[in-house]
């Protein structure tokens, strides 16, 4: 393992609307540190995570319907690779490296620094519309997400009610969807998002306001929580699916067990899926499963049922694909469904050319293909 934490860097040109950022940086730093000049790059959903990991991976979060995955503003990367030199990658120099770094993760070299075009983010209309998970409201997820406006990013997760204050005591252990989400545009358009939200089902607790967009990234707590997870790609939740949702949360191995959801389409989908190595950008949402759990002596049972969540998902056709930020495995397996048949090839002679002896390979590993032989 490298530690890279002490590249932490950051320069912030708001006459060219770029920023150059160490791979030390997190989220929220830089997050914190475009805000003043009203650009933040899009990042997730949490602050404490390194720009480097995001980005590799492809990067969805709060903004992705807007301006797509975090690799769709990364205009350069600063790498060392397996044989010491230090590359720039961008669409002119080393473009083929460049391709496989979006999306690809740390296959192919050390990243040192990012160069990101920003993006004009202000104030942002944020929170959590919370509505009870019936199958009526969980099919409709979905088509009424992705048709949103562009501005509007949602991230539903699927759980019993928590015994929060503001719930009515009626409601606790109760399947509902917390509706989080966050919508950027103007003022004048924030009631009619938030229409939008309660008219998926009766709202049962909202709690949303204006804020600066630096609030939705939160330093981390310092509380660690060991968690399994398992993630796949749908199109939409159809009554296979919602079945099978609804058995599994009725007894999770879990009390804090959920069904979280990035609801996409907007900016991401209007990319060519091989213009990139992320290569999921027509499938309308990313359905990912979260386990956490507290006794650390016995985790295989969390692991086996969210395992077997994952796996009954697949086997009905709900959904297909993985996605490498949030894969809880590696292997040959978590390879194919993270890249689809093309873009693995693609990758692996890249690998070829960059890393041919697998140096870098405690990661989900992307083998290097065989050299070509003369015929």
């Amino acid at each position: 393992m490298l530690d890279l934490s002490g590249l932490g860097d950051i320069e912030i040109d708001a006459a060219t609307g770029t920023a150059w950022a160490g791979a030390g940086v997190t989220a929220g730093a830089l997050t914190a540190a475009g805000h003043p000049s009203g650009y933040a790059v899009p990042f997730g959903d949490a602050g404490s995570v390194g720009i480097a990991g995001i980005t590799l991976g492809g990067g969805i979060g709060w903004l992705v319907r807007r301006y797509g995955l975090t690799i769709d503003s990364l205009l350069e990367a600063e790498v060392i690779t397996a044989a010491g030199e230090h590359l720039v990658a961008s669409s002119t120099e080393h473009p083929d490296l460049f391709w496989a770094l979006r999306g690809g993760g740390g296959n192919f070299g050390v990243v040192t620094r990012f160069r990101f075009q920003l993006r004009r983010v202000d104030t942002v209309l944020a929170g959590n519309v919370i509505v009870r998970a019936t199958p009526e409201v969980l099919g409709s997820l979905v088509d009424v997400l992705a048709g949103a406006p562009d501005g509007l990013t949602v991230m539903p997760s699927i759980m019993p009610a928590p015994p929060m204050p503001t719930l009515p005591e009626t409601w606790h252990g109760r399947l509902v969807a917390f509706l989080s989400f966050c919508h950027l545009g103007p003022v004048g358009d924030d009631r009619r998002v938030l229409d939008l939200l309660r008219s998926i089902g009766p709202s049962v607790d909202d709690s949303v306001a204006r804020k600066p967009y630096p609030e939705l990234f939160p330093p981390a707590s310092g509380n660690r929580v060991a968690y399994t997870t398992g993630a796949l790609f749908v199109d939409d939740l159809d009554k296979e699916a919602i079945r099978i949702i609804e058995r599994r949360m009725a007894s999770p191995s879990s009390p804090d067990a959920l069904v979280h959801m990035r609801v996409l389409g907007g900016a991401v989908s209007r990319v060519a899926n091989d213009s990139t190595a992320f290569g999921h950008r027509d499938r309308r949402a990313l359905i990912w499963l979260i386990t956490p759990y507290a006794d650390l002596t016995a985790p295989e049972r969390h692991q086996a049922w969210t395992a077997d969540f994952e796996a009954e998902l697949v086997a009905a056709g709900c959904g297909s694909g993985a996605y490498v930020n949030f894969l809880g495995s590696d292997g040959a397996a978590a390879l194919h469904a993270a890249y689809p048949p093309a873009t693995l090839a693609r990758l692996s002679e890249v690998k070829r050319r960059y890393d041919p002896d697998n140096r870098f390979r405690s990661n989900l590993n992307i083998p290097p293909a065989p050299p070509a032989t003369a015929g």
